[in-house]
């Protein structure tokens, strides 16, 4: 397998060296140089496939012999361990279930793969591998327990103070060991330029061995790819053309759909929900990208002003543009595949109470916004579709807004409750990028 920068498609690179790297020189971000379209037979037939399996022949597919099939069959068994059950809510919505994973989020199917696969490469390497995270909530906890203890590894995960909720916070300050924790003064946005700049950074890079867990990686957005296959699978035969409602933050969700609709799973369009960091959805609709610094709301894992995946959604849009840097050659293509909707919180809070009195269902902020997007194309379309809502974190995460919301009690699953009375360690960090390297000298340089 090779994969190449989105600032240079000459660039090409292993999957091992993407792996490790996380971001090429020049800044862009990885993309596999070949997106391979599965057998039709294999799409037609999901239901006789395993979730394990199913990962395991796209993956196979994707990496293109680079890891040997036993050991590639050991790394899909050590990573999907938990199942993505489809919920019904009506003939048309349906809710697909990512939060039976270890930290309760749809990003331990990123990072327990990307665990296995980096501890898969990294045997045998005399240095210590040292990742860096950004988190706006969920992505630090799945990192945390994905790698946890893993021989050769540690991670330092960057995060918001007073950002993410308790229960979030708690999940990536309480384990130790080789789980480091830096409670930064600013945005989410600050902490991913201060990890991004890392990268660029090559005194740092020639003193640590350095990688990122966020789905800048392309190895957290593979595995991701898997469950839109397994959520189709679920559906069983359908008629009506199928949609997928994505809350959406740094938009590695979207772009993993957006892989698994290249490998030729028929996916008729994407919704992008956002709160009312709405860059993309602006983007969609004036066909103008303007970040800007992220607000704070009660969906925090979406609070992302300037998403580093629109990168990767531009390179698929433009693969056959003359202009492959301009935004404004992939927008007419964009737009036709992808619809863009952003909501504010008292919105958010109106669909998780509806969500509960209309179909006895508790949903999270984050599946409330998927709702409300879904609920909006589909009114907006003359035809019937078949709605997928992707609920990205058990609703106990976010647990006062639920419970103020619907009125009844949300029950907490042990492995997060637990954490409640643990007393949490990190080191509170400035904004700027100095904070960062300081910190990763004095600490791991001798």
């Amino acid at each position: 397998m090779q994969l190449y920068s989105t600032k240079n498609k000459q660039a090409l690179v292993s999957l091992k060296e993407a792996v490790f790297k996380g971001l090429p020189e020049d800044n862009g971000l990885y993309m596999p140089a070949i997106i391979p379209i599965l057998d039709s037979s294999f799409i037609r037939n999901l239901g006789n496939y395993s979730f394990q399996e199913i990962g395991y022949a796209i993956s196979k597919s994707i990496f293109m012999g680079e890891i040997p099939d036993a050991d590639l069959w050991a790394i899909i068994e050590r990573s999907l361990t938990f199942p993505a059950p489809l919920v019904q809510l009506d003939e048309q919505k349906h809710v697909l279930e990512l939060f039976h994973g270890p930290s309760l989020a749809f990003k331990d199917f990123g990072a327990r793969f990307m665990a296995s696969l980096m501890g898969y490469f990294n045997a045998g390497e005399k240095d210590p591998l040292t990742i860096l995270v950004a988190t706006s909530g969920d992505t630090g906890g799945a990192v945390a327990s994905g790698f946890y203890k893993t021989p050769g590894i540690r991670v330092v995960i960057l995060y918001p103070s007073g950002k993410v909720s308790d229960l979030q916070e708690k999940q990536l300050t309480t384990l130790g060991e080789n789980i480091f924790a830096l409670e930064v003064a600013g945005t989410f946005d600050d902490c991913q330029a201060m990890v991004k700049q890392a990268f660029l950074d090559e005194e740092l890079r020639n003193q640590l061995r350095l990688s990122s867990a966020n789905s800048i990686n392309i190895s957290r957005l593979i595995p991701q790819s898997f469950y839109y296959f397994e959520a189709y699978k679920q559906l069983g035969q359908v008629k009506d053309p199928v949609v997928f409602s994505i809350p959406s933050g740094n938009f590695g969700n979207l772009t993993a759909g957006l892989f698994a609709q290249r490998m030729g799973l028929p996916i008729h369009h994407f919704i992008a929900a956002t709160n009312i960091n709405d860059v993309v959805p602006e983007y969609l609709q004036r066909g103008e990208y303007r970040s800007r610094p992220s607000k704070a709301t009660i969906s925090n894992a979406m609070d992302v002003g300037n998403p580093s995946n629109f990168a990767r959604m531009v390179n698929l849009f433009q693969e056959t543009q003359a202009d492959s840097a301009s935004e404004k050659a992939a927008w007419t293509p964009m737009k036709t595949a992808i619809s863009g909707y952003g909501f504010d919180d008292e919105s958010t809070r109106s669909a998780i109470s509806e969500v509960f009195q209309k179909y006895q269902y508790t949903i999270d902020p984050h599946g409330a916004v998927g709702y409300l997007a879904l609920k909006e194309y589909q009114l907006n379309e003359k035809g019937p579709s078949k709605g997928i809502i992707l609920e990205t974190a058990h609703p106990s995460k976010f647990i006062d807004e639920v419970e103020a919301a619907t009125h009844e009690p949300v029950e907490i699953p042990e492995r997060l409750a637990v954490l409640a009375h643990l007393d949490k360690q990190s080191t509170p960090v400035s904004n700027q990028y100095s904070a960062l390297k300081d910190w990763l000298q004095n600490h791991f340089i001798q």
